[in-house]
Order: C-alpha cells, then sequence, then structure tokens
C-alpha cells in the first residue's frame, strides 16, 4: 500500500471514529464535541480544513435544528463554528423586536452577515402592476415595517415581488405602472439605506405572477434608476425560466445584489440536480463577489445526516480551485 492510500486509510478510520462516537452515545454529543464531528466529517475530502468558507454561503434558520436545537441563536453559533459567514431569514421583519435585537447581536458577535429578508411578495393579487392609490398605501405599510427592521438588525436588502400580472392590461403598460411604483418606493427607502431587491420566479412553480425573467428584471432596474432597486437572482428559478444562469449573471452582473440557492431539479442542495454549482462559484468568486448567497433550499436526506450532507456539499463545491 503506497503512502497516498495509507493517508486516506488514516483519514476514512479517523472519520469512522469519530462517526461511531455519535451513534455509541444515541446519535448525539455534548456541544462542542458534536460541532467538531460535523465539522470534520464534513471537511473530509475535500482538500480544506475547515475554517471559513471562501464565499458567504447563508442557511436559513431551521436548516441545523437537529444539530443545534430551535433556539435560533444557538444556530447561529453551529452556522458560525462550521465556516459559514451569513445566515439570513426570509421571515425576519415578523419576528418580535427583542428578537430581532438578539439575532442582531449574535451575528455581529460571531461576524455573520444577515442576507435579505421578505418585505413584500404576495403571490395571490395584482399590486405593482396597476396606477391605485390604495396600492401604495399597502406598500407605504410594508415599506415601515422593513425600514424600522433594517434599522434594529442592520440588514439593508428587502426583498419584493411585484405581484400578479393583469391578463387584461397590454404588458408594456403593466411594465411601465411598475417602475413607476418601484420609484416611488425608492423614494421611501433610499434615504434610510434600504435597498429593494426584486426576485424572478419561476413560472412553473409560480403561474401568473409578473416577474419571471433576469433581463425583465435589468431592464426595470435600469427604467427605475435608483440604488436602492437592485435585483435578487434565484438560480433554483432561473435555472427553470431560462437556464444560461452564468451569461445571465454577467449581463445583470451591475443590478445585482443577492443570491437565492436551490438544486434543480427538487430544490436541495448542490449536487442533487443538474445545476454546476462548483464553476457558478468560482466564477462569482473570480468576479469578487462580496454579497449573502442564500440557501433557500432543502434537505435531501432528513435529520442530522442530511445537515452533513448539506455542509459537506458546499464544502465540496467552495473547493473551486
Amino acid at each position: 500500500m503506497d503512502e497516498k492510500k495509507k493517508q486516506s486509510r488514516r483519514e476514512f478510520l479517523k472519520i469512522a471514529g469519530l462517526s461511531g462516537a455519535v451513534i455509541a452515545s444515541g446519535g448525539a454529543l455534548p456541544g462542542e464535541a458534536a460541532r467538531q464531528v460535523l465539522l470534520t466529517e464534513a471537511s473530509a475530502g475535500t482538500g480544506r480544513t475547515g475554517g471559513s468558507f471562501r464565499l458567504k454561503y447563508a442557511p436559513p434558520f431551521g436548516m441545523f435544528e437537529a444539530s443545534a436545537g430551535k433556539d435560533p441563536l444557538d444556530q447561529m453559533k453551529f452556522i458560525a463554528d462550521q465556516g459559514f459567514r451569513a445566515i439570513f431569514d426570509n421571515g425576519l421583519p415578523g419576528r418580535p423586536p427583542a428578537q430581532q435585537d438578539a439575532i442582531a447581536s449574535q451575528a455581529s458577535k460571531l461576524g455573520l452577515e444577515i442576507g435579505p429578508f421578505v418585505a413584500y411578495a404576495d403571490f395571490a393579487v395584482e399590486s405593482f402592476v396597476l396606477r391605485d392609490e390604495s396600492v401604495r398605501e399597502m406598500l407605504k405599510g410594508k415599506l415601515k415595517t422593513a425600514i424600522e427592521t433594517s434599522k434594529r438588525t442592520g440588514v439593508k436588502l428587502a426583498l419584493v415581488v411585484p405581484g400578479r400580472y393583469n391578463q387584461r392590461m397590454d404588458r408594456d403598460y403593466q411594465t411601465a405602472n411598475v417602475v413607476e411604483n418601484l420609484k416611488w418606493c425608492a423614494g421611501i427607502c433610499e434615504p434610510e439605506g434600504v435597498v429593494i431587491v426584486l426576485e424572478p420566479l419561476n413560472p412553473r412553480d409560480h403561474p401568473g405572477l409578473f416577474l419571471t425573467k433576469m433581463s425583465q428584471a435589468y431592464q426595470i432596474c435600469k427604467a427605475v434608476g435608483s440604488p436602492s432597486v437592485k435585483i435578487l437572482d434565484d438560480i433554483y428559478h432561473q435555472q427553470i425560466t431560462e437556464g444560461n444562469i452564468i451569461p445571465n449573471i454577467e449581463a445583470c452582473w451591475d443590478e445585482i445584489a443577492a443570491f437565492h440557492l436551490g438544486d434543480t431539479p427538487g430544490r436541495k442542495e448542490p449536487g442533487t440536480g443538474e445545476l454546476n454549482f462548483k464553476n457558478i462559484f468560482k466564477y462569482l468568486y473570480q468576479k469578487g463577489y462580496q454579497g449573502v448567497l442564500c440557501m433557500e433550499h432543502g434537505k435531501s436526506k432528513a435529520g442530522k445526516e442530511g445537515e452533513l450532507a448539506v455542509i459537506e456539499a458546499y464544502r465540496q463545491c467552495d473547493a473551486f480551485v
């Protein structure tokens, strides 16, 4: 047996011993020991020793609940221990102010950036496509909550889905209305330093929505012309809608502020579908992307095994050099 094979065997036996410790203890080790088992296993075979990920992949609350428990602050500690540099919470504005404060404090302590939260995403109604004062009154309330959340937590990106399209109105008129409504929204957000990020969604999973494509979002952002209106590129959705992921990112680069992740089919972790996330992440790294990549997907396996699979998948994709 040559030295390389001997080393691989030693590493395997070391991991097997750690895994056996978990099994022998009924699937759980206390606190730091359990975290170190997962971290060591997730790093095995990737050519990396753990440590921080190169890009800011951001798990949501709940993704590692089996390993870290239900407390969001404990989950954040676990997430940081695994080398992640960010988190995100779509429902952040709906949490009590005291919990928002605690999350922000823990994020600062652990060096975690918090990704965009949802400010407005009603898939059931026509809103931005209309010239209607009642729509703007509704949006004023949503933006007020978003700004309050931003001040409390330091999160500057607020996700917006512009609602459904109108089947009786010409598409170009609807686009003009969306642009004007977003200009009005930007007038509220810009002085507060809050950035609306528009998310196109695929028409298979969410039929009837106005915004579906990257080129469409880019056109709208250029027409609005505000630093407070940008794009959130959900790679899962855009692979279904139009594919051509990297060229579309390149074409929209100056208007993209954040990403959502998920492989397809299945909307699970990288490596479970058809997307080459290692190449996508390498491209973003070489472009100098400094923002978050929200892990808005499920797990291919349940429990701690599934959580380990997610960590390992990101370790594999992050080893792109």
